[in-house]
Formats: C-alpha cells, sequence, structure tokens
C-alpha cells in the first residue's frame, strides 16, 4: 500500500470505520445518488417543454436514449477501474463529468446539442449510483449494511417525488433569475455537484490496495458494439417498427456484439470487465436473473402509472410526481424495516421472496383500475408496490455482493446496476409498445360502443370539429393534452380506451414479476458475513506473509 493509503488505514482501524465515519461517508454518497436520481425524473416530466423550445419535438427521444446509453455502459467500467485504481478517484471524476454534461446541458441552443450534452452528462451517471454502493460495502459489513442501504432507498424514493415536482416547476417558468425556466432543469444540478465534490474530497478517505491487472480494453469495445445498438432499438424499435430493416439491422449487430463480448471476457479470466466465474456463484447468478426481471417490472410499473395519473385522471405532471408519494413512502418503509431485521437476525431471504411477491400481486392489482376507480385505491396500490420494492431491491443487492470476494466488490455492484437498467430499459420498451399497439384499436372499440348512446350523439352534435376529426381518421394518440378540454362525454371512451390498455400493460407486469417471484425462492440464503471488504482486505494482507513462510 502507499503512504497515503497507510495513513488512512491508520483511522480506519484495520478496516473497521465507526458508526460516526460511516455516516460521515454516507453524506458524501448520497449527495452523489440524488443528483443521478433526481437527474432521471425532473427531466422526463420537462422534456416536452424543453422540446418546444428548442424546436425538435420528434427529436426528444435521442436526448433521454443518448444518456440512457452511456450512463448503462460506463456503469460497469466504473466498477472495474474502482477496483483497479480505488473508489475516490472515479467518484470524483463520475461527479466532475457530471457537473460539466449539466452545465453544458443547461446553454443546449438546440436538440442535437443537448442530446450530445446528455450523453456526455450520462458518462458521469454511470459512476454516481454503482459507486456509491460499492463505497458502502467496502465499508460495512453485509450484516449490518442493509441499515445504511435504506438511506439509499430513501434517496431514490425521495428524488422519484421530488424529479416530476420540481421538472414541472422550472418547466412552468418561463424564466428564473435571468435564465429561461427549462434551464433549470439541469442547472440546478450544478450547486449539488459541488457540494458532492467537496464533500466526497473531505470524507471519502477509504483504504485502497492496488491490483496490478491489464485492463480489458476489448470487453469494453465488444461491450459497446453489443449493448448500444440493442439500447437504441429498444428506446426507437416502437417508432421505426420493431421488424422494420433499421431494427434488424440492429438486432444482429447487437447479437454479434455480445457473442464477441462473451468470448473477450471469456479469453481475458480474471482481468475481464464483467467476470464470467462471478456467475459461476450460485447465490450471485440467482440475484442478478431476479434483479433483470425486477428492473423489467419495476420500470414498467414506475413508468406507466405516471402516464395513467396523466392521461386517465387528468393530473399535470407535477401532480402526478405527488401523487406517488405513497409508493415513495412504501418504499422507505419497508428498506427501513428490513434493514434493522436483518442487521439483527442475519437472515435476508425472506424479504426477497415476500417483496417479489408483493409487487407481482400489487402490479396484477393496478390491471383491475379503470377511469372511475378512486384515487384512494390507486395510491394504497402504489403503496404496496413500494412496500415490495423497499423489501426486495436491496436485499437482492446485498445476496449478490455477499456471495464474492472482496477484490471483487466493485463489479459485482456495478452489475447489479447494470443488469437493473438493462431490464429496465428493456421493460420500459416492451410495456410502452404493448400500451402504444393496442390502445388505438381499444379507443376505437370504445368510440363504437358509445355512439350508441344519444347523450354521445348529441355531444358530438355540439363539437363538429371533434366529429370531423374521429371522421378523419380519429385522435392523435402521441398528443392527448386536448383531452383536458374535451366535453367529459366525449372524453370518456378515450380515457376507456387508455384505461383498457393500460391494464393490459400492468397484466404482463404482474406476470413478468410473477416468473421472478418463482426464481427468487432458488436464492440459497448465505450466512451474512460479519467484516466489511476493508477488514477483509487488511486480514489478506496481514496473513499474506506468513503464507508467504509457510510457502
Amino acid at each position: 500500500m502507499s503512504a497515503t493509503s497507510t495513513a488512512e488505514g491508520e483511522t480506519a482501524t484495520k478496516g473497521k470505520l465507526s458508526h460516526r465515519q460511516i455516516l460521515t461517508v454516507l453524506s458524501g454518497l448520497m449527495l452523489g445518488m440524488f443528483l443521478a436520481a433526481l437527474d432521471q425524473t425532473i427531466v422526463s416530466s420537462a422534456m416536452k417543454t424543453i422540446a418546444d423550445e428548442l424546436h425538435g419535438q420528434s427529436l426528444q427521444a435521442w436526448a433521454t436514449t443518448a444518456y440512457l446509453i452511456t450512463a448503462t455502459l460506463s456503469t460497469p467500467l466504473y466498477g472495474k477501474l474502482s477496483d483497479l485504481y480505488g473508489r475516490k478517484p472515479m467518484y470524483l471524476t463520475a461527479i466532475s463529468l457530471f457537473l460539466v454534461g449539466s452545465l453544458a446541458s443547461g446553454m443546449a441552443g438546440s436538440m442535437y446539442e443537448l442530446a450530445a450534452f446528455r450523453a456526455f452528462q450520462g458518462l458521469g451517471a454511470g459512476g454516481l449510483m454503482s459507486l456509491a454502493l460499492a463505497i458502502i460495502t467496502d465499508i460495512t459489513s453485509p450484516r449490518e449494511r442493509s441499515r445504511y442501504q435504506g438511506y439509499f432507498m430513501a434517496v431514490f424514493g425521495v428524488s422519484s417525488v421530488a424529479g416530476p415536482v420540481v421538472g414541472g416547476f422550472f418547466a412552468g417558468l418561463d424564466s428564473f433569475a435571468g435564465v429561461t425556466g427549462w434551464r433549470w432543469v439541469f442547472l440546478v444540478n450544478v450547486p449539488i455537484a459541488l457540494a458532492a465534490l467537496v464533500v466526497v474530497s473531505k470524507v471519502l478517505n477509504v483504504p485502497h490496495t492496488r491490483v496490478e491487472q491489464k485492463i480489458d480494453y476489448w470487453g469494453a469495445v465488444t461491450m459497446i458494439v453489443g449493448l448500444v445498438p440493442l439500447l437504441i432499438v429498444a428506446e426507437q424499435g416502437r417508432e421505426w417498427g420493431w421488424g422494420s430493416p433499421g431494427s434488424i439491422a440492429m438486432y444482429v449487430v447487437g447479437a454479434l456484439g455480445v457473442t464477441a463480448f462473451v468470448w473477450q471476457e471469456r479469453r481475458m479470466g480474471d482481468a475481464a470487465l464483467l467476470p464470467l466465474r462471478l456467475f459461476s456463484r450460485p447465490v450471485f447468478r440467482v440475484a442478478t436473473l431476479v434483479t433483470v426481471i425486477q428492473g423489467v417490472g419495476m420500470f414498467g410499473a414506475m413508468m406507466s402509472l405516471p402516464l395513467y395519473l396523466q392521461i386517465v385522471k387528468g393530473a399535470t405532471p407535477t401532480q402526478a410526481g405527488l401523487q406517488m408519494l405513497p409508493l415513495t413512502l412504501g418504499i422507505m418503509i419497508a428498506s427501513m424495516a428490513s434493514g434493522s431485521v436483518i442487521s439483527r437476525t442475519g437472515r435476508y431471504k425472506a424479504f426477497a421472496v415476500a417483496g417479489l411477491g408483493v409487487m407481482a400481486a400489487s402490479v396484477f392489482a393496478l390491471s383491475a383500475i379503470g377511469v372511475d376507480t378512486p384515487m384512494a385505491v390507486v395510491m394504497a396500490i402504489a403503496f404496496a408496490i413500494g412496500l415490495g420494492l423497499g423489501a426486495s431491491m436491496q436485499t437482492l443487492q446485498l445476496a449478490a455482493t455477499n456471495d464474492v470476494p472482496p477484490s471483487d466488490i466493485g463489479v459485482a455492484t456495478s452489475s447489479a446496476t447494470f443488469f437493473r437498467q438493462i431490464g429496465g430499459t428493456a421493460g420500459t420498451a416492451v410495456f410502452l409498445s404493448i400500451l402504444f399497439a393496442t390502445v388505438g384499436d381499444r379507443i376505437a372499440a370504445a368510440v363504437r360502443s358509445a355512439a350508441a348512446s344519444p347523450a354521445y350523439a348529441a355531444a358530438l352534435a355540439q363539437h363538429p370539429e371533434f366529429a370531423r376529426r374521429m371522421a378523419g381518421g380519429g385522435v392523435d394518440i402521441n398528443d392527448t393534452s386536448f383531452l383536458s378540454t374535451l366535453d367529459p362525454v366525449l372524453a370518456r371512451p378515450i380515457l376507456d380506451g387508455f384505461a383498457s390498455s393500460m391494464s393490459t400493460v400492468f397484466l404482463v407486469g404482474g406476470a413478468v414479476l410473477t416468473v421472478g417471484f418463482a426464481l427468487v425462492w432458488l436464492l440459497r440464503e448465505k450466512p451474512l458475513s460479519e467484516k466489511s471488504a476493508l477488514e477483509q482486505r487488511a486480514d489478506a494482507e496481514a496473513d499474506a506473509p506468513a503464507l508467504a513462510m509457510a510457502h
């Protein structure tokens, strides 16, 4: 170890940090995590306004896709590089890239510029979430980790509500402090990122033993070739057509890239970007597989529910964000409670099983909601989804990282985040495709049914312009803003059509989560270690001279 690492090691006796030291480090990590989590939701609620301002409504998906691609691809890179060079320099790099990307995005003059700057911002975002989890894994033992991860889940929950509210607020302002309102959606990250840089620089002092290992550059290249086409088609396939020549080309290139990546990782062995030997561990393998499935169902529900609230219930993005508070509350309660019980008992499998079961049942329950479902019922179901998510998400991460050696903590933690993002991207693409593939026919069927009623015929006669639009090809489902001013009698069949399609989406989501629930029973409950990764490394270093002499 270097002199610096030795000095840091004296502060953390044999790698063990006090509760106060852990909370100090946690303060910096939570700022970084809050940046990444807030950005995911704050931008989505303001993107329509941003696209209108930059005259690029048809290009808005690329601003989201570019960010998603770089954030997903950089996640495993951060994990591996932090194992080699240390967590602190890589975490500071992630915050700095995110800061510069946010500043540039806030100054974008076109949608093309915004997409490029968002891609740069994503390079930082990939490390903010995964490295925070890797660092807390370093400094806490698996037995006590759950209660600290509860803080992270709280950050995740708060940002999921604050994002749409803050995004909607800034998007609705013409200007703020002399700057166009929507630009603050990105600029608000700057003071938080600066604070995170200062706090992390000051408090994140944990020892690191450098591992001399080749960097898997070809692994990074083949991963990019494999995943970029698949992520692009996941985001754009609905618009292009899933069987279009462009989509098929993406499938082929992606499949070749993934095949080359697996071959390269097998060839590199321990130095691989994503060591395949990790998947030979049964607990890691099952936890990762269930994490992917949970990502599909989780993102599907969390994307579809705000759509239901905004389209069917007529909520604004800000109101929809506030109406998601019960889900956040469920996440916080379950993550804190499960963390406390796990640290006391050392048992965790029951929470993973119960969490997936509650999520599956709750998403199935959402498939029964309609236009007239009371908001109290919707919020109760959202709360139950939050409980399931809070109990299972951190538990699966705990199971995966408890099953790997200390030297692989970074890559194991980033793998869990990486696979959850892949699942989420696939889930969002599939669920949106189901929604928009079925909603046209469902609306048409509801309108035909309503047309037989005298009330609908009378309302149609009073709105000749709407009658002409319906006769000329129906409503444009890509822009539902007209529903807020439409006669309720005429709006009703359209809302029924949307509600019916969303029921199908939730039904599929529930089925996916049921598969996860069945698989999580296979998770073997491995006893939780009482020592942190830092302590285990310190023990290994202390034993190394004795082992060398014995040989």
